[in-house]
C-alpha cells in the first residue's frame, strides 16, 4: 500500500462533498493517507471561517467533522527546522512547507487543490496528483 500525503483543501472537498469528491476518493483508494499534525489544526480553522462568513452552521460544521474523524489519516512528524528552509527557499508559509516536507521525507504524491501548492511541490520535485 503506498503513502499519499494529504492537505486540508483535499478533506474539506471530501467531507464537504464538493464536486471533486468523488474522484478523490478514487484516487486514494488502496493508499495510506499521511499528512502533517497541522493538517488537523487547518480543518479546525476552515470551518471556523465557514462558519464566520455563515457559509455553514455550526450543526453542520459538527457533521462535517464527525465525517473527517471516520477518514483513516496517518498524522506523522516533521522536521520544523527543514520545514522553515523549505518556506524560505520558496517564499511560501509554513503550512505548505509542512506539506511538501512531509512528502519529501516519506518519498510520496502530494494531493492537493491547491494550484499554487502543486506548483511549488512540483518546483521542489514532488510528485503531484493533478486532478
Amino acid at each position: 500500500m503506498s503513502n499519499v500525503v494529504v492537505d486540508a483543501s483535499v478533506l474539506i472537498a471530501v467531507i464537504t462533498n464538493e464536486p471533486d469528491r468523488d474522484r478523490l476518493i478514487e484516487l486514494t483508494l488502496g493508499t495510506t493517507l499521511i499528512a502533517p499534525h497541522s493538517v488537523h489544526w487547518e480543518i479546525g480553522n476552515a470551518f471556523s471561517a465557514m462558519l464566520k462568513r455563515d457559509r455553514i452552521t455550526l450543526s453542520q460544521a459538527q457533521n462535517a467533522l464527525a465525517a473527517y474523524e471516520q477518514i483513516p489519516i496517518r498524522y506523522v512528524d516533521i522536521e520544523i527546522d527543514r520545514a522553515l528552509d523549505i518556506a524560505d527557499l520558496f517564499k511560501i508559509y509554513a503550512y505548505d512547507a509542512y506539506l511538501i516536507r512531509c512528502a519529501q521525507k516519506y518519498q510520496t504524491t502530494l494531493l492537493t487543490l491547491d494550484r499554487r501548492l502543486m506548483a511549488t511541490a512540483q518546483e521542489a520535485g514532488i510528485r503531484v496528483v493533478e486532478i
